[in-house]
């Protein structure tokens, strides 16, 4: 295993980023840059051996500061969207950026994929990381509250890349923090990925508005193109996706199938038939996201990606929580600490 720290130059205001390349004895390759805690890089064999960067990325830092589609980045201090960018706590309402029409989206105007991180190596017994921390000032982006947050990225020789995040605050503040990958595991750049085929383990989802804010009551997939119970192609039915048709596909969080008592679960499972290249996802959050490009549009902000050339499975708490007492809190306070987890686990069929 091997663990490589090397420059990644300097932001326009003159900071310094660093690129982390994490190896194990597989071959299996991940990069992480300080700037927005971000995956540049997954590199993985298929079934012949051939190793290719499955996860899209930008040409240079110049290029992710021009603004991206969140390619890798830590989304935060809350992923997805908040309705409006009004929640109320304790009482009082709070005014958030609104950077998606109306709506808060992942964090604001500067979330946490536009700041640089501060990182440091991790070694263990079979496995290389490294762990970024952020400090999110009070008041950032019109949040409460200092918050102190971390993501720590290992590899292990088990093909298994681990996110592990934490978080504590000084005032009670929402808190829902996520990796935006985009996929194509037929390698970056190949082709849509509509013929991937896929299971998300979840019988239920959120419905959304034309905004992409919930509708409200959660909804059972069953009989509709939400189902992934079983092994579906992303584009067997993305053309009958209601809810989100005005955007062509699918940005819906599904409500995860989870055992009482039960910590990490299985999320999905992807796999890419003529690589042969398979990913499984594990979390501990309740929620997955799944988005599938649909505002990729081969432009430069979008790395000259096109519609449908990736997707996203973002495993967090569901959108707009703060604004819907009836899901699962996302409200951390003083004295608590946020942990979640993600795993990609990669191999081949």
């Amino acid at each position: 295993m091997s663990l490589k720290k090397e420059s990644f130059g300097k932001t326009s205001d003159g900071q310094a980023v660093d690129l982390y390349t994490l190896t194990n004895q597989h071959g299996l390759t991940a990069k992480v840059m300080t700037y927005g805690a971000t995956l540049t890089a997954v590199e993985v064999p298929d079934r012949k051996g051939k190793i290719e960067n499955v996860t899209l990325a930008m040409p240079s830092l110049a290029e992710y500061e021009k603004g991206h589609p969140f390619f890798g980045s830590v989304a935060g201090r809350f992923a997805n969207r908040i309705a409006k960018g009004k929640f109320t706590l304790d009482g009082k309402e709070y005014t958030l950026a609104t950077n998606d029409g109306e709506n808060h989206l992942h964090g604001g105007t500067k979330g946490f994929d536009k700041k640089v991180w501060k990182a440091e190596p991790v070694e263990a017994k079979g496995a290389v990381g490294v762990k970024l921390t952020y400090e999110s000032p009070d008041g950032e982006e019109g949040y409460p509250g200092k918050l102190v947050a971390t993501v720590a990225y290992t590899l292990t020789n088990d093909n298994e890349l681990k996110m592990d995040y934490t978080a504590t605050t000084d005032k009670p503040t929402p808190v829902n923090l996520t990796n935006h990958a985009y996929w194509n595991l037929g390698g970056a750049g190949s082709g849509d990925v509509l013929g991937h085929q896929l299971v998300i383990n979840a019988d239920r989802f959120v419905p959304v508005d034309a905004g992409l804010t919930p509708l409200g009551p959660l909804e059972n997939v069953k009989g509709t193109p939400m189902d992934f119970t079983r092994p579906q192609t992303i584009g067997e039915r993305i053309n009958d996706v209601k809810g989100g048709e005005a955007h062509g596909g699918y940005d819906h969080c599904y409500v995860l199938n989870k055992k009482t008592g039960e910590a990490m679960t299985l999320t999905a499972q992807v796999v890419e038939p003529k690589s042969g290249r398979v990913m499984e996802v594990y979390t501990t959050q309740p929620g997955v996201q799944l988005y599938t490009g649909n505002f990729l549009d081969g432009g430069p902000r979008s790395g000259g990606y096109k519609v449908h050339e990736a997707f996203c499975l973002e495993t967090e708490h569901y959108p707009d929580s703060p604004n819907h007492p009836d899901y699962p809190s996302t409200v951390l306070k003083p004295g608590e600490t946020y942990r979640e987890t993600t795993v990609h686990k990669f191999s081949v069929e």
